[in-house]
């Protein structure tokens, strides 16, 4: 039978041989090698993203988890609203999504249009809204001295807004808009 050998391990003063770390230990004791390059990346300002409903800019707060999936199979809900375009799978989770331009009275939306689904938070607090195009990173934000008119159905969920290359966007609270919008719905 062959002989198993087990491999040699660098010998430290301060650890056994055959005796494991905790991840965050073994991290400490990284030493780069001395030809690679090390670089630091310090990130002055944190970043935003910002996504369109028809001509209108939103911005998802700070914090929130967010993620865009393509169009999924809806299941739709009888007798909901127009608005709530019904349910999808996600990962598991059934997760409501709505159609903001119905909701803040835009236009409809173009056929050929490419569908993508924005899903706000995880879990069962996940909402998902369809969306023109992927949000977009967004900096240097400059605050705007006064809200311009919003859609009735927003006021209450922008309390400020910014703007950057002539755009507007409105720093959106997503989790009170739909507990209300739902709750309206049930109405």
């Amino acid at each position: 039978m062959d002989e198993i050998k087990s491999c040699e391990q660098p010998r430290h003063a301060d650890v056994a041989t055959g005796e494991w770390l905790l991840p965050s230990a073994a991290l400490d004791r990284f030493e780069p090698p001395t030809d690679m390059l090390v670089t630091a990346v310090v990130v002055k300002e944190a970043g935003r993203y910002g996504f369109k409903i028809d001509t209108l800019g939103l911005l998802i707060q700070l914090g929130s988890g967010s993620e865009v999936v393509q169009m999924p199979k809806i299941w739709t809900l009888p007798g909901a609203p127009p608005w709530l375009m019904g349910l999808i799978n996600l990962r598991g989770n059934l997760v409501p999504v709505f159609e903001l331009r119905q909701v803040l009275g835009l236009g409809q939306r173009v056929a050929d249009e490419k569908a993508l689904i924005l899903i706000f938070d995880q879990g069962d607090k996940a909402v998902g809204i369809v969306i023109d195009d992927f949000p977009k990173p967004l900096l240097a934000l400059s605050p705007l001295p006064n809200l311009p008119q919003l859609p009735t159905a927003l006021s209450g969920h922008v309390h400020t807004g910014y703007v950057k290359d002539q755009m507007i966007w409105l720093e959106f609270d997503h989790s009170a808009f739909f507990a209300e919008l739902v709750g309206a719905g049930e109405r």
